[in-house]
């Protein structure tokens, strides 16, 4: 009868481990079927983003029906896809509004991702007024 030595046991061992740490990784899976649309958008008073006093932001995800902290979400987002993603067809849409000459700059911006593409957006409307007029719901909060 044979009995095997404990150097012939660890070898095998050894050999049986060494396969196991050259496993392949498995390949990431999207966790979703829509592109990352994720966007951070604020109003501030100033005459550009980078001088602006912010007043209110909130963050919007519109990857499947709407969230993040924007109090209207599924609607700004039903916006954004309505418009396609151009911001400048939801801010400079005409308006019957009648609004003052005074000039007391709003600014309105929105950062990150729309179906996949980069955006970083900006529009500074003349006054209060101005911004009420043209704002539409993305920029209502």
């Amino acid at each position: 009868m044979r009995y095997i030595t404990g150097g012939i046991a660890l070898g095998a061992a050894l050999a049986l481990g060494g396969l196991a740490t050259t496993a392949q990784a498995e390949p990431a899976t999207p966790k979703s079927l829509y592109a990352p649309s994720e966007l951070v958008l604020t109003v501030g008073y100033g005459d550009t983003a980078a001088t602006a006093s912010i007043q209110r932001a909130v963050s919007l995800s519109c990857s499947s029906a709407g969230s993040g902290s924007h109090p209207m979400a599924r609607a700004a987002c039903a916006e954004l896809r309505t418009a396609n993603g151009d911001f400048n067809k939801i801010t400079k849409a005409a308006s019957d509004r009648m609004c003052t000459k005074e000039y007391n700059p709003v600014v309105v911006t929105a950062n990150g991702v729309w179906q996949g593409r980069r955006v970083a957006y900006e529009h500074t409307f003349a006054n209060p007024c101005a911004m009420e007029a043209g704002k539409g719901v993305v920029f209502e909060f």
